[in-house]
């Protein structure tokens, strides 16, 4: 259907080429030619009918859409409005006609611009996320209140947007216009958005500036200030709640006196700012509602040091200079000492006079998500780091293992297995895969593994699985498998999702030392709203959901942090490398999943994975063969440009290529290499380098080279995985990679076969 609107306006055209065709058959002289042209001329003239016929239905259909959408929304008692997608009013109900007046032909933005400042970005920005997302709202300050502002997208190309006025903000307690003190909201410029009843009795009139209010700016929270009236200038303690885009609310305790004192305590508890007010020797005297709600009921006589901590310093310090004036003005972060969940407070702390007698008024702002963002955000930057450091360790490992397997191989063509000296090198040869293995597992914690993904049925792969799995628990493991009837394919490395699978129980194994049973349990699960789990949010979507539990000792709270990281293990010495879950998280987050643990100790773990669902069916990629300019050389005669610029890396795979019966030219950088291929007369069939080398790396070396050799086969090698390149893929057509460490076998054969025509 799509595709049938946007060849529309060419129908036209398709049944004047239909006519042209037409006349041109009666004009030809072989019979043949005059009936391909008539059976053309009757292919456009149909795809033109066709077209008009498709474009009529969608618009019937879409007017029918309209027609119901209108019946359904005209009598709600919300402002309704629908739009296509540049903003044109379609339809508004009888609340909208009330409110606004007739806008036919006008844009929602000409007809909300009484209503919202500069509605234009907001009213784009809605649009936008109801595009993706199907809905989207914001709540707003208004002219009149507060109002939510939300748009639906209906069908294709048309939104219902649905403007509804406050009685109350979402927010806490009761809105503006019934609060019977005195409140105002401003942006960031200090424009005055909206006043309450009160606030306009205090002041006489409605003004646009907060200058026209106050007398002595810029407000100070916690403090007095000076608020112009028509009957003279009244004092007030200002208390100010920042919101969203720069916005902010400020309340006032007006005070008949002229005196800065909060002894009023009607006005004192209903403020929806939360307060304290202190004594000079810290004694809390008094907290408001909002404040109570925020740290609990407080008993008699309770001190403010005994109510936070974490400053850093004495509290009573803090105090001490804040009733003398020698304090900064800057809020600190403490922590409610006695709460049950852990909650950080921002605190504010500004000197009044009360009779005659100096004291504090502490202002509270929830710091708790502030302080969560933070955790996580150095969290995410610890392992960050970690991955980095992995990831670079590894690759030098990896050149390191290159040359000292290559080198063994070497050796071992010159002993055969009755030579004495064979078991020592074939000691040495798996030891250097060993290690080689645990690089490995260093580069799936990076996420800088090699993956070859694939669309698998994770039941199938499991029950190939159950065999090896059975082996490793042994005798005293019970290991059951529980699968959903109908699941989704998912899309991963089936060799990697093997190894977290096994990574996983083998913990479990370990955590059951007396025997027990693990059950692996799969479902589908299918998420309408996003999932906040742990530090983690899960977008909405289908997922394929494999739980690992047993029934273990657990795992203690202090250590749930940091069982993620490489190299650190609950087990004792000797038992563990701390590469095990440190893999398992590296190749799922690489696959595009997550993985949470939940764990009781004394009762169990379960380990949670969740993997996006794959909707697509699985097709072959069909191999899109590389055509050279010149035909490929036969391998016996072959010549190999060879740029490595680790010595012994480039040793190895020179003198393997050699016994092969290539003939190998060395170069240490990408300039060397070009300063070779400056020799026009000189014959190159294959290119092998580095990928990352001091100056020009491999893949720009490369495509230099190509430009006056096309067609070369390029072989890259790294100690890296593929996603060393920029966009994880190969940047040369036809070129193959081969991650370090390689054998003299591997080495060989890849060269062969880039050699094969």
């Amino acid at each position: 259907m799509r595709t049938a609107l946007a060849l529309a306006p060419g129908g036209p055209v398709l049944l004047a080429a239909a006519a042209t065709v037409a006349v041109a058959a009666f004009v030809v002289a072989e019979q043949r030619l005059m009936l391909l042209c008539l059976a053309v001329a009757g292919a456009l003239a149909s795809a033109a009918l066709l077209m008009r016929l498709m474009v009529r239905r969608y618009a019937q259909t879409r007017a029918a859409l309209h027609r119901q959408l209108s019946d359904f929304i005209a009598y709600d008692a919300t402002p309704s409005f629908t739009t296509s997608a540049d903003g044109s009013i379609g339809f508004q109900n009888k609340a909208a006609l009330e409110r606004f007046g007739t806008r036919g032909g006008q844009t929602l933005t000409q007809a909300l611009g009484e209503v919202f400042a500069n509605p234009a970005a907001m009213l784009a920005r809605l649009q936008a996320r109801a595009a993706v997302q199907g809905a989207a709202r914001e709540d707003l300050v208004t002219r009149r209140g507060h109002a939510r502002l939300a748009v639906h997208r209906v069908g294709e190309g048309s939104f219902l947007w649905r403007i509804e006025e406050l009685a109350e903000r979402a927010s806490g307690g009761r809105g503006g216009e019934l609060l019977s003190l005195p409140m105002l909201t401003v942006s960031k410029n200090d424009t005055v958005l909206f006043m309450n009843e009160a606030m306009r009795r205090l002041v006489g009139a409605r003004v646009r500036t907060l200058d026209r209010v106050f007398s002595n700016l810029p407000l100070r929270s916690g403090e007095e200030h000076e608020i112009a009236t028509p009957n003279g200038i009244v004092r007030a303690v200002v208390a100010e709640v920042t919101g969203a885009a720069g916005r902010r609310e400020v309340y006032l305790l007006p005070m008949a006196t002229g005196h800065a004192t909060a002894a009023d305590p009607t006005s004192f508890d209903a403020l929806p700012v939360a307060l304290l007010r202190l004594a000079a020797d810290g004694q809390v005297l008094a907290a408001n509602r909002a404040a109570r709600a925020l740290i609990g009921e407080i008993e008699g006589e309770a001190r403010f040091v005994e109510l936070f901590e974490g400053l850093g310093r004495p509290v009573n310090d803090w105090l001490a200079d804040a009733l003398t004036g020698r304090a900064e003005r800057r809020p600190e972060v403490l922590r409610a000492r006695k709460t049950e969940a852990e909650i950080f407070l921002q605190v504010s702390l500004a000197r009044v006079v009360e009779n005659g007698r100096a004291g504090l008024v502490a202002v509270l702002s929830d710091a708790t998500q502030l302080k969560t963002l933070e955790a996580q955000f150095v969290q995410s930057q610890k392992m960050q780091a970690i991955g980095q450091l992995a990831g670079g360790i590894a690759h030098d490992f990896n050149n390191l293992l290159t040359a000292i397997s290559g080198h063994c191989d070497l050796l071992m063509l010159r002993h055969d297995k009755a030579d004495p000296d064979f078991s020592d090198l074939d000691q040495i040869s798996q030891n250097a895969n060993r290690a080689a293995s645990l690089v490995g597992q260093l580069l799936a914690f990076s996420r800088k593994q090699t993956l070859k993904p694939q669309v698998i049925d994770l039941r199938d792969t499991l029950s190939d699985l159950t065999h090896l799995l059975n082996r490793l628990v042994g005798a005293k493991v019970l290991l059951e498998l529980n699968h959903a009837p109908e699941l989704s394919p998912i899309r991963a490395d089936k060799r990697q999702l093997e190894q977290v699978i096994m990574n996983l129980v083998v913990n479990a194994r370990d955590a059951m030392p007396g025997g027990g049973k693990i059950l692996i349990e799969t479902e589908n699960l299918l998420l309408t709203d996003e999932l906040r789990k742990g530090r983690a949010t899960l977008a909405s979507g289908n997922y394929v959901v494999v739980r690992v539990i047993d029934e273990g000792s657990g795992i203690a709270p202090d250590k749930m942090p940091k069982i993620f990281e490489p190299f650190y293990t609950t087990k004792r010495t000797g038992e563990g490398t701390g590469l095990g879950l440190s893999t398992v998280y590296g190749i799922v987050k690489q696959t595009g999943g997550y993985v949470f643990c939940d764990s009781v100790v004394g009762s169990g773990t379960c380990f949670t994975l969740y993997f996006p669902a794959h909707e697509k069916i699985a097709e072959p990629e069909p191999e899109k063969p590389c055509e050279p300019a010149c035909p490929r050389a036969n391998p016996a005669q072959a010549s190999v440009l060879l740029v490595e610029d680790e010595s012994p890396v480039r040793a190895f795979a020179c003198r393997a290529l050699k016994l092969r019966g290539y003939t190998v030219y060395e170069a240490e950088t990408g300039e060397e290499a070009l300063r070779i291929l400056e020799n026009a007369a000189l014959q190159i069939d294959v290119f092998l380098t580095d990928v990352i080398m001091p100056g020009m790396d491999g893949p720009s070396w490369v495509q230099e080279a190509l430009k006056t050799r096309p067609g070369t086969p390029v072989i890259f090698v790294s100690g890296y995985a593929e996603d060393v390149f920029n966009d994880g893929e190969v940047p040369v057509a036809g070129a193959v990679f081969l991650p370090k460490p390689f054998s003299l076998t591997e080495l060989a054969e890849t060269v062969g076969n880039q050699l094969r025509p």
